[in-house]
């Protein structure tokens, strides 16, 4: 009997999820990946200096690392790794599996108590954006960033480094219909929130009503803003008041008062 179209595309994903590998770059994201024990280690590549910066990392999670030219770095021949000229890799390269968080209920559930904070993302595509949202939702005690699976700023050295070490302890999921997980969320209690510039309740009077109970940040990519589908789903939309014309802010900077202003609602 031919299986299905729909089995042999999950079976497919599948396959392609468990051969999917990451390299990471840069010193504090590669020490903070080394020190992450739920995170699968595959290769390392050092220069000798980069290698006296992470022995104690080395030696912690017992990895043996491969001594590398730092000027035959850029060369795609060179242990068979294409390296980014652009990247900053500081003369450390790790390649590791892709972390895996769980799904969305389980992440949720797991907070347990209180007024959890998550942040959803809505084809945020670049990686340097969604790296510094993982910085400010770890820093701000966000329970979990979520993006969808496709349209979205993958796993990647970029978004690592961006993220400053966050990537290694802060919860970034990956769904297939974000308005799917709106709708799960708010089956869980929590009030969706999508941030607009144009919306006419401010975040803080929205949040103020919101004391205890737990809370979705919805982000629409910059330009496009959020899609009509997620704009219909969320509970509510909101906005960042502006002191004076100018009214926008790159969507990392927007993410970040916004986990503020929830931070501070109790």
């Amino acid at each position: 009997m031919k299986k299905p179209k729909w089995v042999v595309e999950k079976e497919q994903a599948k396959r392609k999820a468990a051969q999917e590998t990451v390299w990471l770059f840069g010193l504090h994201a590669v020490r903070d990946a080394l020190a992450n024990p739920a995170r699968e280690k595959l290769r390392l590549l050092v220069t000798k200096n980069a290698m006296a910066k992470l022995e104690a990392e080395i030696a912690a999670c017992g990895i043996t690392p491969e001594e590398i030219d730092p000027r035959k770095f850029h060369d795609p021949r060179n242990h068979g790794v294409p390296v980014d000229p652009a990247s900053v890799h500081q003369g450390a390269l790790l390649e590791v599996k892709p972390l895996s968080w769980g799904s969305v209920e389980e992440v949720c559930l797991a907070a347990g108590e209180g007024a959890p904070t998550v942040v959803l993302l809505d084809q945020v595509t670049d990686p340097h954006n969604v790296g510094a949202i993982l910085r400010s939702a770890e820093v701000f005690g966000a329970e979990a960033v979520i993006a969808t699976a496709r349209h979205a700023a993958p796993e990647t050295g970029a978004l690592a480094k961006t993220a400053s070490g966050a990537l290694e302890r802060q919860p970034y999921l990956r769904v297939r219909n974000l308005s799917e997980t709106i709708l799960k969320l708010q089956e869980l209690g929590f009030a969706c929130l999508g941030l607009d510039g144009e919306a006419e309740v401010t975040i803080g009077q929205a949040l103020g009503d919101l004391k205890g109970r737990p809370v979705a940040l919805v982000m629409g990519a910059e330009g496009p803003g959020l899609r009509q589908k997620t704009r219909e789903t969320v509970d509510g939309l909101v906005k960042i008041p502006f002191a004076r014309d100018f009214g926008s802010l790159n969507v990392s900077n927007a993410a970040a008062v916004a986990l503020y202003a929830a931070s501070m609602r109790g």
